[in-house]
């Protein structure tokens, strides 16, 4: 979860430094005018572009998914009696939650304890699982897993990620604009304003990617905040009780990892890094306490 979170980040701000450089080399910048910026056409300007990085980056999120973590995915009619069985597992979950498609089901080989659910839409969602999480739980732990992935398919998440992430791309995109265009301007002995455009483009591209870091932190705490709601919706899917044994599950893996600094496995921790600002997930016992003093039961 956190290597998809930093990749789809990463290639968000790959687009729009993209972006950036083609406006600059074809002079693309009607926000720039003879008497300095005009703001309204700035914000404008920002929002489409920001907006676009953000949703190509969606619109890739599975295509790069697959390439990043080596996922393969099952075909429906696999004879493989596991495999088959998973994607029967998948699709009565998907049912169960209303989804107008089912999604493709996939396996990457690790060692690592892990699952994630990606995808542009609902109805072109990815659900993957680590071979790693199939060697070691079981069954009602595996469908806690997939039913928590599954409730980030339901709720719509991906595309909230990205409307988040497009209105902190039209923010970092006109933050840079403004700052550079101070920093480059220059006045001379008639009170006559230049610009150094060559050293505004530099100081856009820099501020775009020291900003982006910034923006982290609220796609990070937004996606803390979806961890407690997809736990909630795997309870209410798959059952409580499934759901709580496969947080321990994960739980005992990561206290394995710590004890033999298994880096494999360690890297990959579902539960993030407590009281870290750039940490996707909350810390595991958090979740597990949240979930045992929830008022409803199943």
């Amino acid at each position: 979860m956190i290597k998809r979170i930093f990749l789809f980040v990463l290639v968000n701000v790959l687009i729009i430094t993209t972006l950036s450089l083609v406006c600059a080399l074809l002079g693309i910048q009607p926000y720039l005018t003879a008497y300095g910026i005009d703001y309204s056409a700035l914000w404008t300007f920002c929002l489409v572009w920001g907006m676009g990085g953000a949703f190509i980056s969606l619109a890739m999120s599975r295509m790069m998914a697959k390439w990043a973590m080596g996922v393969k995915v099952v075909p429906p009619e696999t004879s493989d009696p596991e495999k088959a069985g998973l994607v029967r597992l998948v699709y009565k979950l998907a049912s169960s939650a209303g989804l107008p498609a089912m999604p493709e089901v996939g396996i990457y080989y690790s060692p690592e304890i892990n699952a994630f659910a990606t995808g542009p839409t609902k109805s072109r969602a990815l659900v993957a699982v680590s071979s790693g999480l199939l060697e070691n739980m079981d069954a009602d732990q595996i469908e806690g897993v997939l039913a928590h992935e599954i409730t980030h398919v339901a709720n719509g998440d991906m595309v909230t990620m990205t409307l988040l992430q497009g209105i902190i791309n039209a923010i970092v995109m006109a933050l840079a604009r403004i700052i550079g265009f101070a920093l480059a301007s220059k006045k001379d002995s008639d009170d006559n304003g230049s610009v150094n455009y060559m050293l505004y483009n530099i100081i856009v591209i820099l501020l775009e990617w020291v900003l982006s870091l910034f923006g982290m932190i609220a796609v990070c705490a937004f996606s803390r905040y979806r961890e407690y709601k997809a736990d909630e919706g795997g309870a209410r899917l798959a059952g409580k009780q499934k759901m709580i044994n496969a947080l321990k599950s994960l739980q005992r893996s990561i206290n394995l990892a710590d004890m033999t600094h298994a880096k494999s496995i360690a890297a990959f921790k579902i539960s993030g890094s407590p009281g870290m600002l750039f940490a996707t997930h909350p810390k595991l016992e958090d979740r597990i306490k949240r979930l045992e003093e929830s008022y409803w039961q199943q």
